[in-house]
């Protein structure tokens, strides 16, 4: 017989921990899940001494991919519910990680959860990897006895965020770079193409059309005047940066990206789907309201209008205003998010109508980015291609005005 000590939860969210003889570690699992115990830690004697000796790694801040976060959200709830215990899960994943950062991340939580910590409080010490989404839903998990099931809610929410983004980026990729090497062509032509031109129709004396008067003036800004230009753009940018930097600059950056045509209201739609898949998973998750939307405050922290949007939102509802009343009156969402948001209060089931809205933005985001990939190459091309006509037609009515002088 083995002597093993364990921690483990009840399903009141009460942490205990104790010693038990087994003849191994399954029979230990066993007769602690008998008792409807949830298993934290369970370590006999000599697996203590190497988990301790794993857990020396000191968390550093290496980058970690979502995909990674992923991988591990889903893997630690396989791990969790084929009645591995939570120690062991942590100790395993962290060290067949990729990320550096997620090995020595994982080697610090086994180490606090091993020393009787609560899961959600070691996933806090390292915040540039598990933000304040994952501790609240962590911790959601461990307090309902769920914590398996958040983790697969969890993995699924951050693939559908990572799907998302890698649609956006995959539609403004090729656009983004077509658009580059149109600029370029354009740059060669008035840059080194015009100014020969310019010099032939100098030395013939001849007076040019306003078209080629216009690109020769262009050029000649371009080719004699570049340092200056770029003095004036980078200093421009400078002030435009200070400026953003406060909160009436950043309030004015996100009205005119709201503003812009085509694309602003399909950002605003980006930042609501994810607003609202964000909220139905902290709810569904058993995250109180307020808690829900003090955790949406850190993920909208850089867009002064979401994060000021629901601090008015998490003050309402504080002061026993209804979520959907909060939200309506702020102004910033449409109707049509406010008023499910009422009608799903009423029938109480807000996470479903949360999710219903979360399904209908992203069908409109995907709609947005299928279009968008359809219309904008030909347009690019047209664009493009006509500016360069104008340019060659600049180039040419002098040649043509020549030509007239020599026939006669």
């Amino acid at each position: 017989m083995a002597r093993f000590a364990y921690t483990v939860q009840d399903s009141k969210g009460e942490t205990t921990s104790g010693a038990l003889e087994a003849a191994d570690e399954n029979e230990a699992i066993s007769a602690l899940q008998g008792k409807g115990y949830f298993i934290l830690a369970l370590a006999s004697e000599r697996f203590g001494g190497a988990a301790a000796a794993a857990s020396a790694a000191v968390n550093k801040s290496y980058a970690v991919g979502e995909r990674e976060l992923v991988f591990f959200a889903e893997q630690l709830a396989t791990l969790l519910n084929g009645g591995v215990p939570l120690v062991r899960a942590l100790s395993l994943l962290g060290e067949h990680a990729n990320s550096k950062g997620l090995h020595f991340a994982l080697g610090q939580v086994t180490k606090d959860v091993a020393g009787g910590m609560a899961l959600y409080k070691a996933l806090e010490k390292s915040p540039k990897i598990f933000d304040n989404l994952w501790v609240s839903l962590v911790q959601a998990g461990e307090m309902g006895g769920q914590l398996p099931k958040v983790l697969k809610q969890i993995g699924s929410y951050l693939e559908a965020q990572a799907d998302l983004k890698a649609k956006i980026i995959t539609a403004m990729a090729y656009p983004a770079v077509l658009f580059v090497m149109s600029m370029g062509v354009l740059t060669f032509f008035i840059v080194k193409i015009v100014p020969v031109f310019a010099d032939i129709f100098k030395q013939f004396g001849i007076k040019l059309p306003p078209l080629t008067a216009f690109i020769i003036l262009i050029s000649g800004l371009l080719v004699n005047h570049l340092p200056a230009l770029m003095f004036v753009t980078i200093g421009f940018w400078f002030v435009w940066a200070a400026y953003t930097s406060t909160d009436a600059g950043k309030v004015t950056k996100w009205k005119l990206i709201f503003e812009v045509p085509f694309f602003g209201a399909f950002i605003k739609n980006i930042l609501i789907e994810r607003l609202l898949t964000t909220l139905s998973t902290l709810i569904e998750s058993g995250v109180s309201i307020l808690n829900a939307i003090s955790v949406l405050e850190g993920v909208f922290g850089s867009n002064i209008i979401f994060a000021t949007l629901l601090r008015n939102v998490k003050n309402d509802v504080a002061a026993g205003k209804s979520i959907s009343g909060a939200f309506r009156k702020t102004g910033v969402l449409p109707p049509l998010v406010t008023e499910m948001m009422f009608m799903g209060e009423e029938s109480g089931k807000l996470p479903d109508m949360l999710i219903t809205l979360s399904n209908f933005y992203r069908e409109q985001i995907d709609q947005f980015t299928r279009r968008f990939t359809a219309i904008i190459d030909p347009i690019l091309v047209v664009g493009i291609g006509g500016l360069v006509g104008v340019i060659v037609l600049a180039i040419f009515l002098p040649i043509f005005k020549l030509s007239t002088f020599g026939g006669h």
